[in-house]
């Protein structure tokens, strides 16, 4: 049993809140998973590409800012939370950057890429991860999250979602597949990597390569009704989209809320009744093997 949340703003006047509002979802979502907690945040657009690194500490961090430093030839650009660091590129260093860390860094994880997408994830009480990388302060468009119960793993913060495999793309998952070692080997021949044995990086993944291959995000969720067996909800962010499925069998909770300002997502309508103007909105109960889609303009 895990918590997901979705919040995708259509009124920018409100997307100083997004980072607040957020932030007490995840909260009323702890009981459904108080072991880890992650959440993207899809804020201000940005000329090159930022990459979240996760390290053991703050000092392990900074030392793999300055090596980079060193490799790239200038100084980087970072941005320190807690256990992780943001750091802006030229989109052309992305290659250099990842390359050096993997062969100098141990210990550091590249956890998201992208030109607007940040991910944070750690053990821990949702409202305690919330908390440490001052989510409630945070701005931007559109932003999903996920407390985790950990019922077939460890407690790893590699085990806690979003999952991200692509450019500003990134997944949470309320559920279990059963065929991602299949589908896992089909998307490595397909050159997608995976840095986890976790199922939803692999539906994570195969989204990535769909999209990659051209389909729509709402193409690539409805070929995911056929090409992923098990049962699952599904919350998407892309750079300009967030996206909701439920499989055909749909036994996992989930609630949808819209208004002139914006479209939530709980999985539990709990989750939702803090939000501005929740009393006068479209509240409904999201249908299985349907996608539900919006794009920023």
């Amino acid at each position: 049993m895990c918590g997901i949340v979705g919040l995708f703003l259509k009124n920018p006047k409100l997307e100083p809140q997004l980072g607040a509002l957020l932030a007490d979802m995840l909260k009323t979502m702890t009981d459904r998973g108080p072991d880890s907690a992650g959440f993207a945040v899809y804020g201000s657009d940005g000329a090159g590409v930022k990459l979240t690194l996760r390290g053991p500490d703050a000092k392990a961090l900074e030392a793999a800012v300055s090596g980079l430093e060193g490799a790239l030839g200038g100084s980087v650009s970072a941005t320190a939370r807690d256990t992780h660091s943001v750091i802006a590129l030229a989109s052309d260093q992305e290659e250099k950057a990842r390359a050096w860390l993997s062969a100098n860094a141990p210990g550091i994880d590249v956890v998201s890429a992208g030109k607007r997408m940040e991910i944070y994830k750690e053990t821990g009480l949702p409202e305690n991860v919330a908390r440490r990388f001052d989510l409630s302060k945070m701005t931007g468009t559109h932003g999903i999250g996920h407390t985790r119960m950990a019922t077939e793993s460890a407690v790893t913060t590699n085990g806690a979602h979003p999952f991200s495999t692509g450019l500003d793309e990134c997944l949470v998952h309320n559920g279990s597949l059963s065929n991602h070692n299949d589908m896992r080997r089909r998307l490595q021949h397909e050159g997608i990597t995976f840095a986890t044995k976790n199922d939803t990086e692999v539906a994570a993944g195969y989204l990535s390569w769909r999209m990659r291959e051209g389909a729509s995000l709402k193409d690539a969720l409805e070929s995911s009704l056929t090409d992923l067996d098990g049962f699952f909800t599904f919350v998407v962010g892309t750079e300009s989209g967030f996206a909701v499925v439920r499989d055909p069998i749909a036994c996992k909770p989930a609630v949808m809320a819209e208004t002139d300002d914006y479209v939530a997502f709980g999985s539990e309508y709990r989750a939702l009744i803090g939000l501005p103007g929740i009393d006068k909105a479209r509240v409904f109960e999201p249908e299985p093997a349907k996608v539900y889609a919006w794009e920023r303009h």
